[in-house]
């Protein structure tokens, strides 16, 4: 990584790999468009590929193939586009809530030529759950305390498959905090990763917590 924050040409091309100019048009529409309307704060233009693309993009080295993932809260598609570019056989759909958004979202994605849908609601309405309940991944950026986010993710995952988190350096204080409300909705234990060695510094912290269940208020109704 350049001093800049822009990443070295081998270095990006690691990560995209025949994508690599796919993912350096998506900065463009970041730092343009993506300022313009309001998805990406200005003061974040000189870090849009260590910060946000790259940091985004390495979650591809946890997630298994061919995995169903849902990207809730997807704002300006982070983590959603990046770990499409990164990983083509992954099938993805951004929920996000807000009308413009979503509307930029659609373009960046028509102009990129990616195979991924757009949902505009929110992840605990009924009508989401209903078109995406059952997905292997479900992916989320800086939309909330674990706790919360548990009650989001966990629905949408099939049992089995995983939530995972991008958090920061307090993620182990977050789920010590959070555990019996992650347990309550159905989740297992949680589990920290760092991945982009030798890509980002310092290394994207995930968090992963499997859905073991049913929440517990719904295994109480089912035994009625």
């Amino acid at each position: 990584m350049s001093a800049d924050g822009v990443p070295t040409p081998d270095v990006a091309a690691s990560v995209f790999g025949e994508r690599l100019p796919s993912a350096v048009r998506y900065v463009e529409h970041l730092a343009t468009s993506g300022i313009e309307r309001g998805l990406i704060g200005p003061r974040e233009r000189e870090r849009l590929w260590d910060r946000h693309v790259l940091n985004c993009a390495v979650l591809a080295e946890v997630v298994p193939p061919d995995a169903k993932v849902v990207d809730v809260g997807s704002g300006a598609g982070l983590p959603g586009i990046p770990l499409a570019l990164a990983r083509p056989d992954l099938r993805i759909v951004l929920v996000e809530p807000l009308a413009r958004r979503v509307d930029w979202l659609d373009e960046v994605i028509s102009d990129l030529g990616l195979d991924i849908a757009v949902e505009r609601g929110r992840a605990e309405e009924p009508s989401v759950l209903r078109r995406w309940e059952g997905a292997d991944v479900v992916t989320a950026r800086a939309v909330g305390p674990l706790a919360r986010l548990a009650g989001l993710c966990l629905p949408l995952l099939r049992t089995g498959g995983a939530m995972l988190v991008l958090k920061g350096a307090s993620a182990p204080e977050e789920i010590a905090r959070d555990v019996d409300a992650v347990r309550l909705l159905g989740g297992g234990d949680a589990r920290i990763h760092e991945c982009g060695a030798g890509v980002v510094d310092p290394l994207t912290t995930v968090v992963e917590i499997p859905r073991i269940g049913a929440p517990r208020r719904n295994r109480r109704k089912q035994r009625r």
